[in-house]
């Protein structure tokens, strides 16, 4: 089993930037890939960022390219994701969640995630 806690969620004004964390505990040497995911007011939960723990490859979804960083820090066993430029549609519920294998092709796929955390809350206001 993995835990997953995320913080760093708070209210911000637009084009401000924001850190969230997300530490791991558990059996994480079965995990290889960390994603966020975020979910919205009344809409279905959408993939954000991936990263594979090994090599560090990334995939990102189009709304936030160029404005988000997904990173780790193994040492501490915990995943980031820098969050510029926000926008008020970037207001949702973030969650960090884990799996066994990085592939590209299947990064956003929520299935590819076993372990998921219970959320840290973004609002940006305009």
């Amino acid at each position: 089993q993995v835990q997953l806690v995320e913080s760093g969620g708070r209210e911000v004004q637009s084009g401000d930037s924001l850190k969230l964390s997300c530490v791991a505990s558990g059996r994480t040497s079965d995990t290889n890939a960390m994603s966020w995911f975020r979910q919205g007011t009344w809409k279905e939960r959408e993939f954000v960022a991936a990263i594979g723990w090994n090599y560090g490859h990334t995939t990102y979804a189009d709304s936030v390219k160029g404005r988000f960083t997904i990173s780790t820090d193994s040492s501490k066993n915990t995943g980031y994701l820098q969050m510029n430029s926000l926008k008020p549609e970037d207001t949702a519920l973030y969650f960090c969640a884990r799996g066994d294998t990085y592939r590209a092709a299947t990064a956003m796929n929520r299935s590819s995630y076993r372990y998921w955390g219970q959320g840290t809350q973004v609002t940006v206001s305009s």
